[in-house]
């Protein structure tokens, strides 16, 4: 077997075991766009973007086999050189570029880019890189503007290349089991009638660099940034991006959409540049989304707040007739409840859907109203990620690539998807409900 064909075969394998949930052998399956393999078996990459999460992305790519570093873009020379430097001692020798303009130029045998840029750059260097040839892989949130998103759509149609969003859960095996095994065959928790979720982070300072590494002023102006407080803290500015509500609520957002098969009717919003003096967006937004499904309406509430970590961290909470899961990337923080009223959820635990907890004894003495609900039988998820949580989702792009796969989150549905995170903050100033018409999530 040769280097390539033993790669490959690596490369197989470790993507059927993370499509593949541990439990009955269940194939995950993912939905959309399809490309062919790489003619030269490997996959020559270009990263767009080194700075925070550029890097928690490419240690994850470190990881999987079958790819050839080639090229690293950064307007920061300290980005670059990090890049040239870590990439080197995992014996890759790549070219560091500036401007993506002249990457594409240079850069001839590109198969993939893998782009973390701040959002503002989003569009830009998504369509120039599928202008050239290249599938993408963008984080989320996909633009700074549905307008932006729209365009991103539009040129993987024309171009016929691959762009995948980085909305992770959706290649997680945890959250596929979720959706897949529990909520569309077990039907738990029954009828969602309500959800909650939360991002709540506590009060962090901005962020800094060195001082002999800071940008001069000519080149931080050329690429749409006033100083270098803004280009470190870019989240936190209107021009460049959508704020907490894009950053961290687009993740959980997506989970109900994507939970609920189905897109919000209504948001009403509200939020506001509370605490921090030197930040443009709003510090904390809570949401509430109306949907329509095949099942009944659902409301959704939805929550980002900046200056406390009250309610342990981050999670998405189905709440049904019959029991609520609980959800997170997290797994401590993930768990299902089942109501007295359900039927008996024995058949899902022979079939290793959930483990059930020992319910601790009844304490009578502590029931302070007669009318009070039964205390609530607790379930874990017997589900298991032991791989960076962004690199399933890396994964799930590059099988696509070879032809081996279908992206998860591609840009059609991802369009969809953040349509409706894309008018929070248009909510918040607004301060009245308002409502979503089909044409919103047309391309």
């Amino acid at each position: 077997m040769t280097d390539y064909q033993d790669s490959r075969s690596i490369f197989r394998r470790d993507f059927i075991k993370t499509g593949l949930v541990a439990s009955g052998g269940i194939l995950i399956a993912p939905h959309l766009a399809k490309a062919q393999g790489s003619p030269n078996g490997e996959i020559n990459i270009a990263l767009v973007g080194l700075g925070v999460q550029g890097r928690v992305l490419l240690d994850s790519m470190l990881n999987i086999p079958g790819l050839r570093f080639r090229a690293v873009c950064d307007i920061w020379e300290y980005s670059r050189t990090y890049g040239l430097r870590k990439l080197a001692k995992e014996g890759f020798e790549v070219n560091v570029y500036e401007n993506i303009e002249d990457m594409l130029e240079k850069e001839k045998d590109l198969d993939a880019a893998v782009i973390a840029t701040p959002d503002l750059w989003h569009s830009r260097h998504a369509n120039l890189c599928l202008e050239a040839g290249l599938h993408v892989y963008c984080e989320k949130m996909m633009a700074r503007t549905v307008e932006e998103a729209r365009s991103m759509v539009l040129t993987a149609r024309k171009t016929g290349k691959l762009l995948q969003i980085g909305h992770q859960r959706r290649s997680n095996p945890r959250y596929q089991h979720a959706y897949n095994n529990l909520i569309k065959k077990a039907k738990i928790p029954g009828r969602i009638t309500n959800i909650n979720g939360q991002w709540n982070r506590a009060v962090t300072p901005d962020v800094g660099w060195p001082k002999k590494y800071a940008i001069d002023d000519a080149t931080l102006t050329r690429y749409g940034y006033k100083d270098m407080h803004q280009f470190r803290n870019w989240r936190w500015f209107k021009d460049l991006s959508g704020g907490p509500i894009s950053d961290l609520g687009a993740h959980q957002i997506d989970i109900y959409n994507w939970f609920l098969d189905a897109y919000p009717k209504s948001v009403f919003a509200s939020g506001g540049a509370d605490y921090y003096p030197t930040r443009e967006w709003y510090d904390n937004v809570m949401v509430i989304y109306e949907y329509d499904t095949s099942y009944g309406p659902v409301r959704a509430f939805y929550q980002t707040l900046t200056t406390t970590s009250a309610g342990g961290g981050y999670w998405e909470y189905f709440m049904g007739d019959e029991g609520a899961i609980k959800f997170s990337e997290n797994p401590a923080l993930s768990k299902i409840f089942r109501e007295e009223r359900a039927p008996e959820w024995e058949k899902w635990i022979d079939l290793h859907y959930l483990t059930q907890e020992e319910a601790p004894p009844a304490q009578e003495a502590d029931k302070v109203d007669v009318r009070e609900t039964a205390p609530l039988a607790k379930f874990d998820i017997p589900i298991v990620l032991n791989k960076p949580p962004h690199q399933p989702h890396l994964e799930n792009f590059f099988a696509a690539v070879h032809g081996d796969a279908e992206l998860n989150a591609d840009a059609e549905h991802s369009f969809k998807s953040e349509v409706g995170i894309f008018r929070v903050n248009e909510a918040v100033e607004a301060k009245s409900v308002l409502e979503f018409s089909p044409s919103d999530f047309e391309v």
